[in-house]
C-alpha cells in the first residue's frame, strides 16, 4: 500500500514488542523523534532500554499487559511467537499487529531514496560507511544501522531529506517487504538454514530482492561472488559491480597496502580508469570490498571523491566490528560480532595484517542450528588462531533440539590436531587470559551473543580477578 507520514500518524500510540533489539530500538527512536507515543517491552534491561526510557519511551521489562490494549498499532520483532501474551491481548482487543519487516517496509515508502544494504556478511559496516559519507556530504540522511555507530552516536539518525539508509537483513526474507530505490548486495552465503533449509532457497530470495528496484534505479553487487554476478539476470535497473579479484568490475581496488594496524590504503579504478585513493581506519581486506560498495553508491548519488575519501578515513568502525577494547599487561583486546565461518575467516585474516606476537580467540557459538550445520567449518576457521577457547553456545531464539554443544566443537578442533579449551565461565576465561597471554599478544572475543561482555572483564575488572 502507498503510505505517507500523515497516514502513519493515524497510529498515535505505537507499541513495540522486543523493543530492546538493535533494529526495533532504532524504529522506536525514529518514532519518538516524529512525536509518536511509544511504549514497548523486552525480556531484559539493557543500555538500549535505559536510553529509550530516557528519550521518552515507556519500556516494560517482561510482559506489558496494559499498553498492548491501549495501542493503536503493535510492531513485533521476528523473535516473537504467536503465543506471546501481548500478541494474544492485542488480538483480543482488535489492535492492529504488524511484523518489524513489514513496518520497515512502510518506512521505506516514506522516502524518495531508500538505500538498502544487504548480504550475508558486512551489512553493518557497509551501511555505516555509506552513512558517514552521506553525513559528511551534508545530505542529512535518516539512518538505521544494526550497531552503535560512533559517528552518529547511536544506531539511528533522523534526517529531513529524501534519503533513508537502512541495513537490510535477509533473515525470514524480511527485506522482501522493503521498497528500495538503491540496493547493495555484498555477498550470498550459506546462513539462516533454520529458516531457508537450503542454499538454493537463499539464492532465490536474494534474486527476488534484486528484482525489486525499477528500471531507473540501482543494484550494486560483488563481482567476486559468482551468485551475486548472476543477479544481473533479474535486475531491471542499473547493475553496478565492485571487486578485487574480478578486474572487469565497475569499481576495482588495486595496489592494496596494509599498515601495522591492518588498515588498507588502495586505489579505486572506475571502469578501468583511476578514480580515487582511499585509506581506511578499519582492518582487513573484507573492508576494502565494503568500501568499494560504499564508493559505488556514493558516486551514483554524486558525492565527490574528496568527501568519500575523507569520510572513509574518519570511519573507525561500528561497535563490535573488530572493536578495540583496551589492554592488560601490554596485550590488546578486541571484540567482534563474527558468528559465521566466513565472517570469522575474514576477521582472522584482518588480524593477520596487524603486528602482534600470538593470537587468542574466545569464541561463543551463536544458535544450536548454526553450530550443528557449520561444525567442521567453525573448527577449521578457528584453527587460524594460536590459542582457542570456546564458551557455551548462545541459544538466542532456539531450544537445543540439535544434540550439539560447545564441547563438540572443542573435540573437533582437538581431533584436527589443534589444541582448544572448553571454558563455560567468563570469570574463569578472564583469569586464564590474564595469566597466560603475553605482552604484544592479541586477544579476540568473538560471537554475536553475550561474549561481548568478556572484554571489559579482562580489561576493566582485571584487578578484582588477580
Amino acid at each position: 500500500m502507498e503510505i505517507t507520514l500523515n497516514d502513519l500518524k493515524k497510529y498515535k500510540h505505537i507499541h513495540l514488542i522486543g523493543i530492546g533489539g538493535i533494529s526495533m530500538s532504532a524504529i522506536a527512536e525514529t518514532l519518538l523523534n516524529w512525536g509518536f507515543t511509544v511504549t514497548g517491552s523486552d525480556a531484559t534491561a539493557s543500555e538500549i532500554t535505559d536510553r529509550l526510557n530516557a528519550h521518552g519511551a515507556k519500556v516494560t521489562i517482561g510482559h506489558d499487559l496494559e499498553n498492548p490494549k491501549k495501542a493503536d498499532l503493535i510492531v513485533y520483532s521476528a523473535a516473537i511467537k504467536e503465543e506471546d501474551p501481548e500478541i494474544i491481548i492485542a488480538n483480543e482487543n482488535n489492535v492492529k499487529l504488524i511484523g518489524r519487516g513489514e513496518f520497515v517496509g512502510w518506512l521505506t515508502k516514506l522516502y524518495k531514496q531508500a538505500i538498502c544494504v544487504s548480504g550475508t556478511h558486512g551489512k553493518t559496516t557497509t551501511t555505516s560507511m555509506i552513512s558517514v559519507c552521506f553525513v559528511e556530504a551534508e545530505k542529512d540522511p535518516t539512518i538505521q544501522v544494526g550497531a552503535i555507530l560512533k559517528n552518529i552516536n547511536g544506531n539511528y539518525r533522523v534526517g529531513n531529506s529524501e534519503y533513508f539508509i537502512l541495513e537490510s537483513c535477509e533473515y525470514k526474507a524480511n527485506f522482501l517487504k522493503f521498497v528500495p530505490n538503491t540496493e547493495v548486495i555484498l555477498n550470498i552465503d550459506n546462513d539462516h538454514l533454520d529458516f531457508y533449509k537450503t542454499f538454493d532457497n537463499i539464492v532465490k530470495t536474494f534474486r527476488e530482492f534484486a528484482s525489486i528496484p525499477s528500471e531507473s534505479e540501482l543494484v550494486v553487487t560483488n563481482a567476486d561472488d559468482k551468485n551475486c554476478l548472476k543477479l544481473k539476470e533479474v535486475v531491471r535497473g542499473q547493475f553496478v559491480t565492485f571487486g578485487i579479484e574480478n578486474q572487469n568490475a565497475n569499481y576495482v581496488a588495486k595496489n592494496i597496502v596494509f599498515d601495522d594496524n591492518g588498515f588498507a590504503t588502495f586505489e579505486v579504478y572506475k571502469n578501468k580508469e583511476f578514480f580515487v585513493t582511499i585509506s581506511l581506519s578499519v582492518a582487513g581486506k573484507h573492508n576494502v570490498l565494503n568500501a568499494l560498495a560504499c564508493t559505488a553508491v556514493c558516486d551514483f548519488y554524486n558525492i565527490d571523491t574528496t568527501t568519500i575519501a575523507k569520510a572513509l578515513r574518519n570511519f573507525t568502525g561500528a561497535e563490535r566490528r573488530l572493536e578495540y577494547k583496551g589492554t592488560y599487561n601490554d596485550f590488546s583486546v578486541f571484540d567482534d560480532y563474527g558468528h559465521h565461518p566466513t565472517e570469522i575467516l575474514a576477521t582472522a585474516n584482518a588480524i593477520k595484517n596487524k603486528k602482534y606476537n600470538e593470537s587468542w580467540v574466545i569464541f561463543q557459538p551463536h544458535t544450536y542450528s548454526r553450530t550443528k550445520t557449520h561444525l567442521d567449518a567453525f573448527a577449521k576457521v578457528l584453527e587460524n588462531f594460536d590459542h582457542i577457547i570456546v564458551v557455551d553456545i548462545y541459544a538466542a531464539r532456539e531450544q537445543n533440539t540439535f544434540n550439539i554443544s560447545s564441547k563438540d566443537l572443542v573435540d573437533t578442533i582437538n581431533k584436527n590436531g589443534k589444541h582448544a579449551l572448553y571454558m563455560p565461565d567468563f570469570q574463569e576465561v578472564a583469569k586464564y587470559i590474564q595469566d597466560n597471554a603475553k605482552p604484544k599478544d592479541i586477544v579476540l572475543t568473538l560471537g554475536a551473543g553475550t561474549i561481548t561482555d568478556l572484554g571489559p572483564i579482562i580489561v576493566n575488572k582485571a584487578e578484582a580477578l588477580v
